[in-house]
């Protein structure tokens, strides 16, 4: 009897001591941890939990900030910025000890949206090669597993850990973001951390925070929805298709993690909006710069690609795509957001273009243009400007011309049409004259509108002399 006593206040005893370890345990988000990238040249932000009122400190180095738990438990604090490099190790003290390893200091960016942003590197053009050649030890993964949310959860469940880039680690990863990644780690031989955080077929409300919806009056009936809904979460079940339930599962959990900036490839979900994408990626971009706090910082997106949407015979139907893609040209005009062209790396058949490393390589031209300073990089293909009309023809002037005009195959440009003031477009005749495109129609003597791409079925021919193709658009609604 003695004996069971003495054993069971042992494990009582033992349990005690646990529990009082787990109750004082300071902890972290999982997407602070060994083999991580910090962003660079930004003050760098851990925040994390612990008992009420107990004391945190947080060093990497001889850089350390020191804090406080409030009475939620919950605690952050600012490091000072730092350069690029590493390995670093951070360690974090409370009442207990956590120690990161192999921690590096780089460029982080978020890459989000639907299946073409998801689409892994094992299904995109020439896998075998590429998951063989992806051994870049300083470009490391995060891969947030897909679970929606009712209201902001804590914590994101994940599908990967932080990990090196690894032909053991490429193949189920975001196919867009690895080739991005791959090429501005190349160029700026720095460290890259790209946080995957995706989700097939979804459309772009979802992703969207409350204070997006806030930020563009025609969305604002959206956000008091989900207030109200987010009051009474009863009755309610997590769904990848209502407003705001992706980004409370698989975005706020990684804020404020610091990051460089954003990569979004989505819309197809959203084509039958058309024009009025244009608010809800207005919605979306002032909403993740709300909530990160880091200005207005680079966002950066796919112009999906055209697809065979509608069945012939050619109607109105048809005209959805190019509208949609007329909003996301729009967004331009917001501050710091840039976008990559897909018309020409497409398969009409299949709504998932194989070809995702010139995806990559056109977002990162951007990146290392506008974000990172690199002169005399043409990033954008031809995206329409201006028209005039001289006498039966019309002269199409455009933005990034590069080095100058040209056919991609060689032969006549292709999918523009003109219209005279019935609005009747028909097929025209394009011709290159310098930095300007001169359009007619023996059928058209007094023009007035003009219109270049403008089906989903349209692979147009016409690029810059850097091979990046020009946007579709029309001149007037």
């Amino acid at each position: 009897m003695s004996r069971v006593w003495f054993r069971l206040n042992v494990v009582m005893a033992g349990l005690a001591v646990t529990c009082g370890i787990a109750n004082a345990e300071v902890k972290l988000p999982k997407v602070i941890a060994s083999h991580m990238v910090l962003q660079q040249k930004l003050p760098i932000t851990i925040w994390g939990t612990a008992d009420p009122e107990e004391d945190v400190k947080v060093s990497i180095g001889d850089n350390s900030a020191s804090t406080k738990a409030g009475a939620d438990g919950k605690w952050s604090v600012k490091l000072k910025e730092m350069t690029a490099g590493g390995p670093h190790e951070v360690i974090v003290k409370g009442k207990n000890e956590i120690k990161l390893t192999d921690v590096l200091i780089g460029e982080v960016w978020v890459a989000s949206g639907q299946s073409n942003m998801e689409w892994p590197v094992s299904a995109s053009d020439n896998p075998q090669q590429e998951i063989a050649a992806a051994k870049y030890p300083n470009i490391r993964l995060f891969h947030v597993r897909k679970v929606p949310s009712i209201t902001p959860a804590a914590e994101v469940v994940l599908d990967r850990e932080w990990s090196e880039c690894s032909p053991e680690t490429i193949g189920n990863f975001s196919a867009v973001a690895y080739f991005f990644g791959r090429e501005i780690q190349k160029d700026l031989n720095v460290p890259v951390g790209l946080i995957n955080t995706s989700w097939g077929g979804t459309a772009i409300e979802p992703w969207t925070p409350i204070v997006g919806f806030e930020s563009v009056d025609s969305l604002k009936p959206i956000a008091e929805g989900v207030k109200n809904q987010q009051a009474k979460p009863e009755g309610h079940t997590a769904n990848p298709g209502a407003p705001t339930h992706l980004y409370n599962g698989m975005v706020y959990p990684i804020v404020p993690f610091g990051i460089r900036g954003a990569l979004w490839y989505q819309g197809e979900s959203n084509r039958g909006q058309g024009v009025g994408y244009e608010q809800r990626m207005n919605a979306l971009i002032n909403g993740w710069r709300s909530v990160w706090n880091q200005g207005d910082f680079p966002f950066l997106y796919v112009q999906i690609a055209p697809y065979k949407y509608v069945k012939p015979p050619m109607t109105d139907e048809n005209h959805l795509l190019p509208q949609l893609w007329e909003a996301q040209t729009k967004v331009l005009g917001m501050k710091n957001t840039g976008m990559a062209v897909t018309t020409d790396i497409t398969n009409l058949d299949d709504i998932h273009p194989r070809n995702k490393q010139d995806v990559g390589k056109r977002l990162a031209l951007w990146a290392l243009a506008k974000t990172y300073g690199k002169t005399n990089v043409v990033y954008s293909g031809p995206l329409y400007k201006s028209m005039k009309v001289e006498g039966n023809k019309v002269r199409i002037e455009f933005e990034h011309v590069g080095g100058g005009l040209k056919s991609r195959d060689g032969n006549p440009l292709s999918w523009f049409t003109i219209a005279g003031k019935d609005g009747d477009f028909v097929e025209a005749n394009a011709v290159i004259d310098g930095k300007s495109v001169v359009v007619s129609s023996d059928k058209i003597t007094e023009p007035a509108a003009v219109r270049f791409g403008w089906n989903e079925l349209a692979e147009p021919n016409l690029m810059n002399a850097e091979g990046l193709p020009a946007g579709p658009f029309r001149t007037s609604r």
